[in-house]
């Protein structure tokens, strides 16, 4: 698990093992059960169905996030499933930090990770509460624990936990889901600074564009649209053969632009998702309903 600097909090800890991408949420995509709505969570307006969809990003939130929740975890499912069957760094990390009990925490780590993969989150957080006192320093546990805080809606013990982990590491790989923790608190300075520290590190594309999204929900959530719709615009430009983030980002974008009563823009980016992929989340009650207004 390799400690890439690249999450910013600077000046921390040096890792103790390499970090390949973490249990957390940004391995190869299967489909996702999410709400329709593209950026970090909040509730649904009842418009259209639960469906495969971006997150997204509105201004009234109850909780940080369901719809990022399933997006995370369904991403975070291939890595769980691919450290399970080839631990590499995790083992090395686990077995140098557990000592003699290395084996036996190893084990119990892969156990709470393969709970995690299935959607059975207490019950990783069951397994994980004790190497959380067996292991203080493993990037990995604190990984998890917060990844499995955060789907189930318990922002604030997921930051503390992946705080942690970027202290230990260094790494921007995290920080989507640690921006929409803080996001839920409504700690407004914490967000802008992960913002940036993720947009400097520009680790991949995917990576950012989910910092982006949730960053401009936090604008949203503050009532400054203009500049949320300024944020993701930056980054719309149409391209052949868009990838999952270009969808997810174009859709929280004419989300804003509905919101904000720019029909044309909205419909425009709407249509331009169904072009590329008819099935992608809600798009075309989207489309029907802005087409009916």
């Amino acid at each position: 698990m390799a400690a890439r600097g690249k999450d910013g909090r600077r000046g921390r800890r040096q890792p103790t093992t390499r970090r390949e991408g973490g249990f957390g949420p940004h391995g190869p995509p299967r489909e996702p059960t999410r709400e329709r709505r593209p950026d970090v969570e909040p509730p649904d307006r009842g418009r259209g169905e639960r469906t495969p969809a971006p997150l997204r990003i509105t201004g009234e939130r109850t909780s940080a996030s369901t719809a990022p929740r399933r997006e995370h975890a369904r991403k975070a499912e291939h890595r769980t499933r691919r450290r399970k069957q080839a631990p590499g760094d995790v083992e090395s990390e686990i077995l140098r930090l557990g000592g003699k009990r290395g084996p036996y925490l190893l084990g119990q780590l892969m156990d709470a990770a393969d709970a995690y993969a299935h959607d059975r989150d207490r019950e990783a957080l069951r397994v994980l509460r004790p190497l959380n006192d067996a292991l203080p320093d493993s990037p990995s546990v604190h990984e998890l624990t917060g990844l499995a805080q955060y789907r189930l809606g318990n922002y604030r013990a997921a930051a503390k936990q992946l705080e942690r982990f970027v202290e230990l590491t260094d790494s921007v790989e995290q920080h989507p889901v640690l921006m929409d923790c803080t996001r839920a608190q409504k700690r407004w300075r914490r967000v802008d600074e992960l913002w940036d520290e993720l947009a400097t590190a520009s680790p991949s594309p995917e990576l950012v564009t989910e910092g982006r999204i949730v960053a401009a929900g936090a604008l949203a959530d503050r009532g400054r649209l203009p500049e949320a719709i300024a944020l993701l615009s930056k980054k719309a430009d149409a391209v052949k053969r868009p990838r999952d983030d270009h969808l997810r980002l174009w859709y929280a974008l004419a989300d804003l632009e509905e919101r904000a009563g720019n029909n044309a823009r909205a419909r425009a980016l709407f249509d331009r998702i169904h072009a590329h992929d008819p099935d992608f989340a809600d798009v075309v009650a989207r489309r029907r309903s802005i087409g009916a207004a």
